[in-house]
Order: C-alpha cells, then sequence, then structure tokens
C-alpha cells in the first residue's frame, strides 16, 4: 500500500492531475506501471514515435471508433448535411488503455463529447481550473474587503465571464507564442465545440492541432512544420483552426476523443449531427512542412464540392429567408395601407353618423321646443280664457240707468272701441278687469288713460272708486300699451 501511495504521488506530479480517483483509475488500468501510464498519457513512446516517422502512410493509423467520431470512409456530403444517428454509432469499445479493463473514471472520458465537453467531469476542475476560479474568488474576497488601494478600486472594471474551456484555449495560445514565436497557425480562443460551430458557420473544415509539450518530436515538429510560413498561411487561409494541450481539461478529451496514439497529432474535422464530429484526416507524428501541405491539400479537393455546395444552399437559404422577408414586409405594408383606409372609412362613417344623429336630436329638441311652447301657449291661452271669464263674472249684470251709474267708453289701440254702464262706487280695478275680459289685448301690460286732462290711472289710483277720480257721471277712456 506504501508503493501505491509513492506510484500515487509521483504520477500526480509529473501530470499534473489533482483528481486522486482519476489518477488511481488510470494507474490501475495500467496495472500500476508508473512508466507506462506516464507514457500513455503524455503520448510519449520511443516505439511509437520511430514508427511514426518512418511510416509515410497519412492512413497508417485508422481512425478512431467511438461514439463522437464519423468514419472517414463516410460519404462527406452526408456528414455535411446531417447523417443519420445510427450511422454516427460506432462498436463499443472492448478494452480500455494499456489493455487492461477500463474503470469507471476512464470510461467517463471516453464517452461522446456531446457529453463530455458540456461540463468538466472529473478531471475539469483539476487541471487550470481551479486555478482561474481560485483567482477569480480571491480577486472577488480582496475588492469585498476592500484590501486593494483607492486608485485599483476607481479604475476596475466588472470581470467578464470566460468559460473554462475558452481559459484553456487562451493558455494554450499564449504559451505557444511564448515557446515558438507568432508565426503560427490562427488557433481560436474558445473551446473545442465552439471553434467547430464556427468553421461550420464559415464553411471551413476544423484543423485541430494536439499538443504534448512532454514528446520529444514536438519542438522540431512545431518550429520547422507547423510554424513554416507556407503551412502556417494554408491552415490560415483555408481552415478553422484549435489547438490544445494534452495537459489540459479539454485537449486531454480530445486526445482520447480521437484516439491520439502519436504525437505530434494534428486532425481535420467538421461538424455532423447531434454535436458530433467527423474526421477527414489524421496525421500523427512527424511530418515536413511540404508534406503535412500534400495532405491538407488533398482534404481540402476531397471536401471542396461539399462545402461549396453548403455555401450555395446557405445562400440561397438566406436569399429566401431575406425574399421572405421582404415579401412579410410588402404584405405588412399593404396589409396597414388597407387598415388605414379601412380606419379612415371607417371614421367618415362614424363622422356622418355622428352628424347625422347630431341632426337628428337637435331637429327632435327643436320639434319638443316647439311642442313645448306650444304647449305653454296653449296653456297661456287657457289660463287667460279662465282669467277672462272669471273677471266678467266679477263684473256681475250691467246696471241700468241711473244717477249712481256712470258710461265708460273704452278705445282699444286697434281702433275697437267698448262702452258698458258702472255703479259709480266700482273701483279703477273694475275697468282693468273689464278691459281683461274682453281679450282685445295680447299685451300683459297696459294703462287706462284720459285725454282731457291726461290722467293715467294706474297702480296707485286702482282701489279708488269712479266717481272719486272723477269719472262720474261719464268717463272716455283709451288703452296705453307699455312697451
Amino acid at each position: 500500500m506504501v508503493d501505491y501511495s509513492d506510484k500515487l504521488a509521483c504520477f500526480q506530479a509529473v501530470t499534473g492531475l489533482d483528481d486522486t480517483d482519476l489518477c488511481t483509475e488510470i494507474l490501475a488500468a495500467h496495472g500500476w506501471d508508473l512508466e507506462l501510464a506516464i507514457s500513455a498519457f503524455t503520448g510519449g513512446g520511443a516505439s511509437n514515435s520511430s514508427d511514426s516517422i518512418t511510416n509515410p502512410n497519412l492512413s497508417s493509423s485508422s481512425p478512431p471508433d467511438n461514439n463522437n467520431v464519423v468514419q472517414r470512409d463516410t460519404l462527406i456530403s452526408d456528414i455535411w448535411q446531417g447523417i443519420p444517428e445510427t450511422e454516427a454509432v460506432a462498436q463499443p469499445l472492448t478494452g480500455g488503455v494499456g489493455g487492461g479493463a477500463p474503470g469507471v473514471a476512464w470510461k467517463i472520458i471516453t464517452l461522446p463529447i456531446s457529453i463530455i465537453s458540456g461540463s468538466l467531469g472529473l478531471i475539469s476542475g483539476a487541471i487550470g481550473i481551479g486555478f482561474w476560479v481560485a483567482g477569480g474568488v480571491i480577486s472577488h474576497s480582496l475588492n469585498m474587503l476592500g484590501w486593494r488601494n483607492n486608485g485599483e478600486a476607481s479604475s476596475s472594471t466588472p470581470l467578464v465571464s470566460v468559460s473554462p474551456a475558452a481559459t484553456e484555449a487562451l493558455d494554450f495560445i499564449a504559451n505557444f507564442e511564448r515557446d515558438f514565436g507568432n508565426i503560427r497557425p490562427n488557433f481560436v480562443a474558445e473551446g473545442f465545440m465552439d471553434a467547430l460551430q464556427r468553421s461550420r458557420h464559415e464553411y471551413k473544415l476544423l484543423f485541430v492541432y494536439l499538443h504534448s509539450p512532454d514528446h520529444p518530436d514536438t519542438p522540431l515538429f512545431c518550429e520547422r512544420s507547423l510554424c513554416s510560413d507556407m503551412l502556417s498561411a494554408f491552415i490560415n487561409e483555408n481552415f478553422v483552426s484549435w489547438g490544445g494541450s494534452i495537459r489540459a481539461s479539454e485537449g486531454f478529451k480530445m486526445s482520447n476523443s480521437l484516439k491520439a496514439s502519436r504525437f505530434p497529432f494534428c486532425a481535420v474535422v467538421m461538424a455532423a449531427t447531434n454535436q458530433r464530429i467527423a474526421l477527414l484526416q489524421q496525421v500523427e507524428g512527424p511530418r515536413t512542412p511540404e508534406e503535412m501541405l500534400t495532405i491538407l491539400q488533398r482534404v481540402i479537393e476531397e471536401s471542396a464540392p461539399v462545402l461549396v455546395t453548403a455555401r450555395i444552399d446557405a445562400e440561397e437559404r438566406r436569399n429566401n429567408i431575406r425574399l421572405r422577408e421582404e415579401q412579410d414586409a410588402a404584405y405588412r405594408a399593404a396589409l396597414e395601407a388597407d387598415q388605414a383606409r379601412e380606419r379612415q372609412r371607417q371614421e367618415e362613417q362614424e363622422r356622418l353618423e355622428n352628424e347625422a344623429a347630431e341632426a337628428q336630436r337637435k331637429l327632435k329638441e327643436e320639434e319638443e321646443a316647439r311642442e313645448r311652447a306650444a304647449q305653454e301657449a296653449a296653456e297661456k291661452e287657457a289660463a287667460l280664457a279662465r282669467r277672462r271669464q272669471e273677471k266678467a263674472m266679477s263684473l256681475g249684470t250691467e246696471p241700468e240707468k241711473g244717477p249712481t251709474v256712470t258710461q265708460v267708453l273704452v278705445r282699444f289701440p286697434t281702433g275697437e272701441r267698448k262702452e258698458r254702464r258702472f255703479h259709480s262706487s266700482a273701483t279703477i280695478q273694475t275697468l282693468y278687469d273689464y278691459v281683461d275680459s274682453l281679450g282685445y289685448l295680447n299685451a300683459e301690460k297696459y294703462s287706462l288713460v284720459s285725454n282731457f286732462p291726461r290722467v293715467v290711472y294706474g297702480p296707485d289710483k286702482i282701489a279708488l272708486s269712479l266717481k272719486e277720480v272723477g269719472l262720474h257721471p261719464q268717463a272716455s277712456l283709451f288703452v296705453e300699451v307699455e312697451s
């Protein structure tokens, strides 16, 4: 047990893996052979290296046969346009690394990319990401506690969330430039699945480079082949490039998914259905720039018709979408114009209806006003008739001529003349009642006036008798209507 603990500690120190369970599974899969486990993890091995150098055949190692890689002999057109999921599923894995029965952790890292690339799993938290998370937590804690100086606090900006896969890609690019310079493939600073989607959107193939920093052939291949002016320019023009170190989480997962057995390892892949990848070409072991260029040119020539067809189909789809959008916009404009005209017609119709209703209302009000006026006039006439009748009845019968009887002549503005006898003791009000009973006047206000001398028998004399005001034995009066 002491020997196992020492081997486990040594394996963790060499590989940089902090996950004890994962390291135990890897060592157990290799029969606790420390050198064999480290060699398998780093991709080294003298025999593999020598074989890869001397064997120029591009198909020296068969493409991987696992659940996330489609075989190269599958039609490329079917791959790009989407193949049935049953065609993309390979045979089940028959063994683990080194011939031993695979453990739980080893099975996890050989699952399809669509499963393992979306989460960090058991190994991603131990490789590089723990430092990034710890740094973010410490930085945030210092800000919360106010331990930074005021200058830093005032100039600090909110942290932008970066995925662990993108962080690994940035670290790989920075380390690669530090070791081999700026003349290199333009590796994208994002995770593998994002790079795969980028290549699909740009209608290019994805060039994958898996970097084994401990392999003896890696420095020479990078300096003389991968970073050569000719090859890097060709890759940058024709491919979307993604690189990853097998010492990092995603690079290690990709090396297992692609079954990388020798390094340096390059591959050309493209997107398939259900977040799977199609392996078009793999190159294991060092190659000269000319050999790499020949391989990549052949892959481009084989896949060019499909890429062109995909681009044309996408452009046709975009044109169809744009045409539909223009048609929809024209339809909406015509519909809005029709709706505007309909609203205008309805508004005009409502206006006419409102005007007609208003005219009808006014006509009805005028009719009601006339009816009320006629009713009021009739009521007034009836009241006047009743009043005349009452006043005529109050006069009593006309007295016969005699010394106490006064003869009164009344002249109206219309020229009418009326004459009647009254007792001399009758009041001026009696004369007014007599005039009212005749019904010759439409005016309510009038006065009885004598000419010679002119005397107005108004309200001040209304209670006096005819004899008292000097109208006995006879009098001549005219009616003067007040204006």
